[in-house]
Order: structure tokens, then C-alpha cells, then sequence
């Protein structure tokens, strides 16, 4: 059973976030005490959320992101001290006022001004899978900087946290140590948003020494109970993260969450029962837990003598159990009506990518974060980037986050998808030589149905007048669709290729005018994004918005869209019933 539960703990990027929470322990803990005895809780969590600026510049000049959230959290830190000085009540709705003027900037940067969303989803939730060197030296200098000034200064903080009107002597001086407090607590947070992002920081620096608050008085203690939970939560967290496949952030969030209820219920009923069935319950719980984390894992022994392939997109996914049939085990990593742009990989994700053989990309940027899993696994398999071979291609956004040279939906074009099937088949067929005549039937199997495809798209549209043939999408995933089949693009709610792209009022209001200017008849919303925008726009101009389009990914397996073919029948399907006010229909048979 031990050797079960340690399992995860010999995968190489679980070993480098187990270190990077160990090292953040030390200052989450010390600093921790000091949050809760200050009562600066609101501001630990604020202060990272108010990195977000420093975020969006350091994607947009292009340097480091943790010295862009680190020189942002100063500027809320020294705001705050600012607009705070003399000011023994209200520190709160100070911090709430800097914090908002902190994550407007950051809007409008991330909008107007670079066009990105500068990884929004690292700094909300984190990414510990993807700890590298450097966010591991950060972590050790906040952790060696916290314990220096703990030596130093610590008698000090505990002084003004327990009678700050008899702890007052020189001002100037006192100010120093509270400014020493405030600048710690930013650059550890800083060091924190790869493990639990700003939206969860509290989960490392104040929910362990609240914990460790209700079990014992003594300041020593407490500090030493802290970091001891930190390190013990994260690593659970961390663990069971894997066997969850859950993202590690949220993960050691409801870990210490979790922690916190079992103490503070714990210390209730110890002053009501005999501590002997208290003590007992708690065991209990605790092997039930144990029970249920060690029958977690998954039995992969079906997939023996198979190819082990891993494939970025459903769609690629699909393609790749086409060709491959039952010679290969495919682990797709998006799933159904899951938005690429903002994906963040999961601990499955990552252990696939270790034992696979070929990992196939959609590239252009849309699938970006596979670089980081296939370094940070230590993977040797061989890494196919399909945007490269396909024949058709469109510009790309050329600023922001998703810049690129190319459009990345380039699947939409059943042309680029034949192109890419041919790659898969001769990919498949290097890797596994004795299954190459397997692999060409099947690839062959099914260029036929994306020709039969290609055609019966091409005469649908063809019932449809040019003139009618305007689309007005979520955001613009269909150039490659319109490009292919004479479909004008009018515009989109989105005006981007990126669904992190910001919209603005006034973009929104020139669309409503757009539309009825060119007489469209229908908005046509997107399965993966929320269709509230679409909606509410096709409100104000009076035209339909009931057609779905998938745009970047496959429908579940119960919808119309569940594998490639039929998401572009689908698609083709909309579009006509939109153009026409739904007199007509596109019936495409692959």
C-alpha cells in the first residue's frame, strides 16, 4: 500500500512541484503567522491578484513573468502604504480601492493595449505541473529572505501585532518593519502563483496557520505548525491531485480547507467528549481517506502492445484512432466543448506524455502548453506538429499572446484534414513498422470519407445564394471554412482567434450595426464558449441565434458533433438553416 501511495511521487515533474512546495513552506508559513496576527489576510490574497498587470506587460515586452508580478505587487503594496498612512481603520477598503485600480490597468492592458490575455489562467489557478528552475530559485530566495528577516525583525512584528500603541517608538523605524512585512508577503505571493495561482494563495499563506492557530498558543509553535502543515498539505494536495486527475491548485485548496474544518471541528468536540472517541473518529476518517486515494489508479494493463500516442485536440484524437484503430492507445488530452485557448494540463496529461511514443500537435500556438508538458515530463517521443504539413493556410493573429504566422484552425478545411491524416498514417508507421499495412488501409478508409465530406459541403452551399452567405460568429475560428466554401465573414463577438481576446462596448456596437447593415439573419454561437454574448446581441438586431457551430473542438459522444466528420456536416448543417431563416438544410453523408 505504501508503495502504491508513492507511486506518483517518482515521476520527475511531481518531484520538481514537490520540492517547489517544501521550499514555499518556509516563507507560506512564517509569513502565515504574521498574515493571521496582523489581520492581513484580504491583503495576501489581493496582493496576488493584483500581479496581473505586471503580467500582461512582462507578456507584452516579452520578459520575465515573475519580475512583472513581482514589480506590480510592489506598486499595490506601496499604494496601499500610501493611501494607509495615519490610518488605524479602513485599511480594507484601501486595499479593495488599489486592488481595483490594479485589475482595471491590467484590463485594459491585456485589451487595448498588447491584445493578450498574459496568461490569465497561470495567474487565477496556477500550473505546478510546470515548475522549472527559475520558479524554484524564486521560491528559495523568498524562502531565505523570510527567515532572515524572521531573525531580524521578527520580535518587532510580534510586538505590533499584539499592542501596536505600546510597540510605537521611532515612526520612521516602525514603518521600515511594516514595509519589510508588506514587501515579503508580495514577493512570496509572487513565488506562490505557480503553485496555487492569486485566486488560492490564502490556501498556502493563511488557511495552515489558521489551522495551526486553533492547536497551539505559543508563537514558536505556531510558526513551526505552520510551515509543517503547508509542507504536509501541499504534498497531499499535490498527491492527490495526481490520482484525481484534478489540477494540483484547487486540489491543495480543498486539502487545506479540509484540514481546517477537521481541526476546528476537532477542538469543538474535545471540549464536549472524552478524547479517546474523538481521537478514534479522526483515525477512522483518515483510513477511509487513505482507502479511497490508494484505489484511485487507474489499471492500464488493456492498453498492452498497443502504440501509446498522445493527441493534443479532439479532433486530432479522432483522426489518430482512425488510422490507428486497435493498434494504438490514443490519450487525447482536450476534451469535448473544452476551449483550448485557456486549457490547463492535468496530472494525466503529463504521465501520458512520459510513456508515449509520438505526441501529435495541432500547432500555430493554439496548443502552445504541450511544449511545456513534453519538456517538463523528460518525454524522448517524437513530437508532430500537424499545422506544419497542411497545404492551405491563412494569416494569423499577428500581436497578442495567440500570435502567430498562421490561423490555427486550420482543420476546418478538409483539405488540411487529409493532409494531416496522410502525416498521422506515415508517423504512426515509423513508429510501429509491423502495423504499416494496418495504418494504410485505414488511413485510406477514411480519405475517402473526408473527400465524400469535402463535396457534399461544397453542393449544400451551393443551394445557398452568395449574397447569403454571411457568418457572424463567437470569435474567428471559421476563416477556413469560409475561405473553402465562399462564405463571407461579417465579423464576430470575439474580433479574434483567441478566445482570451478582449471585446470592448464599442466593437460590440459596431457589430449590431454591422449586421443589420449587411442584413444578416442569424449569429451563430459556439458549443465551448457561453452563448450569453451572441444571444443578447441577436436581441438588439432581431436575428436568429439558435444555429450552434463547433469551432474548436468536438461535441460529446451523444451530440451531433462527436467525431470530425460529423462536427463539419454539423457545422455545414447550421449555416445553411442560418442563411436561409431555417427554410433550408444541409443532409451531408460522408
Amino acid at each position: 500500500m505504501l508503495a502504491a501511495m508513492l507511486e506518483p511521487f517518482q515521476l520527475p515533474f511531481v518531484q520538481r512541484g514537490l520540492l517547489e512546495i517544501l521550499i514555499l513552506a518556509v516563507p507560506a508559513g512564517l509569513l502565515g503567522t504574521w498574515i493571521v496576527l496582523r489581520g492581513l489576510a484580504f491583503f495576501s490574497h489581493a496582493v496576488g491578484t493584483a500581479a496581473f498587470p505586471g503580467l500582461v506587460i512582462a507578456d507584452g515586452l516579452g520578459f520575465a513573468a515573475p519580475l512583472g508580478a513581482f514589480g506590480a505587487a510592489i506598486v499595490f503594496t506601496a499604494g496601499n502604504a500610501a493611501l494607509g498612512r495615519g490610518r488605524d481603520r479602513g485599511r480594507d477598503s484601501i486595499v479593495a480601492l488599489v486592488l481595483v485600480a490594479c485589475l482595471a490597468s491590467g484590463v485594459i492592458l491585456a485589451s487595448d493595449v498588447f491584445g493578450s490575455g498574459a496568461n490569465v489562467e497561470t495567474l487565477l489557478f496556477g500550473s505546478l505541473l510546470l515548475v522549472d528552475g527559475g520558479d524554484i530559485a524564486l521560491a528559495a530566495v523568498a524562502a531565505a529572505a523570510t527567515l532572515l528577516a524572521t531573525v531580524l525583525v521578527g520580535q518587532r512584528w510580534l510586538a505590533q501585532g499584539f499592542d501596536p500603541t505600546a510597540a510605537a517608538g521611532n515612526p520612521w523605524r516602525e514603518r521600515a518593519y511594516d514595509a519589510t512585512l508588506l514587501v515579503l508577503i508580495a514577493l512570496a505571493t509572487t513565488a506562490a502563483l505557480t503553485v496555487v495561482g492569486a485566486l488560492l494563495v490564502a490556501a498556502l499563506f493563511v488557511v495552515p496557520a489558521a489551522t495551526a492557530r486553533l492547536l497551539t498558543g505559543r508563537m514558536l509553535s505556531w510558526q513551526l505548525a505552520s510551515v509543517a502543515l503547508v509542507a504536509i498539505e501541499g504534498a497531499a494536495g499535490l498527491w492527490l491531485s495526481v490520482e484525481t486527475n484534478a489540477p494540483p491548485g484547487a486540489t491543495i485548496a480543498v486539502v487545506a480547507g479540509s484540514v481546517f474544518a477537521v481541526a476546528a471541528l476537532g477542538k469543538a468536540l474535545a471540549a464536549r467528549l472524552p478524547r479517546g472517541p474523538v481521537l478514534a473518529g479522526a483515525g477512522l476518517v483518515a483510513l477511509a481517506l487513505l482507502g479511497a486515494g490508494c484505489g484511485s489508479s487507474s489499471d492500464s494493463s488493456d492498453a498492452a502492445g498497443k502504440l501509446d500516442v498522445v493527441a493534443t485536440t479532439t479532433q486530432i484524437g479522432d483522426w489518430v484512432r482512425e488510422v490507428g484503430g486497435g493498434a494504438v492507445d490514443v490519450h487525447q488530452i482536450l476534451q469535448p466543448n473544452t476551449d483550448p485557448h485557456e486549457y490547463e494540463p492535468r496530472p494525466q496529461d503529463v504521465e501520458a506524455t512520459v510513456g508515449a511514443k509520438v505526441v501529435f500537435l495541432n500547432g500555430d500556438n493554439l496548443d502552445e502548453w504541450m511544449g511545456d508538458v513534453v519538456s517538463e515530463s523528460g518525454s524522448d517521443a517524437e513530437v508532430v506538429d500537424l499545422g506544419t504539413v497542411v497545404p492551405e493556410r491563412l494569416p494569423g493573429e499577428p500581436t497578442g499572446e495567440e500570435a502567430s504566422k498562421y490561423d490555427p484552425h486550420w482543420w476546418h478545411d478538409p483539405r488540411n484534414a487529409e493532409a494531416a491524416v496522410r502525416e498521422i498514417e506515415q508517423r504512426l508507421a515509423a513508429a510501429d513498422p509491423s502495423k504499416k499495412a494496418e495504418f494504410e488501409k485505414n488511413a485510406g478508409a477514411y480519405l475517402g470519407e473526408l473527400k465524400a465530406l469535402d463535396a457534399g459541403i461544397a453542393k449544400c452551399m451551393d443551394t445557398v445564394p452568395t449574397s447569403e452567405r454571411k457568418l457572424v460568429t463567437d470569435h474567428d475560428a471559421f476563416g477556413y471554412f469560409a475561405e473553402r466554401y465562399g462564405i463571407a465573414v461579417v465579423g464576430a463577438v470575439i474580433p479574434s482567434q483567441a478566445t482570451q481576446a478582449q471585446t470592448s462596448g464599442k466593437e460590440l456596437s459596431e457589430l449590431a450595426d454591422t449586421i443589420k447593415t449587411e442584413n444578416v439573419k442569424a449569429i451563430f454561437p459556439e458549443s465551448s464558449l457561453s452563448a450569453k454574448t451572441a444571444e443578447a446581441i441577436a436581441r438588439q438586431t432581431g436575428v436568429a441565434a439558435d444555429y450552434t457551430l463547433y469551432g474548436d473542438t468536438l461535441g460529446p459522444a451523444d451530440s451531433e458533433a462527436a467525431t470530425y466528420l460529423d462536427m463539419e456536416a454539423a457545422n455545414a448543417n447550421a449555416m445553411v438553416s442560418g442563411f436561409t431563416d431555417g427554410s433550408d438544410k444541409c443532409q451531408v453523408n460522408p
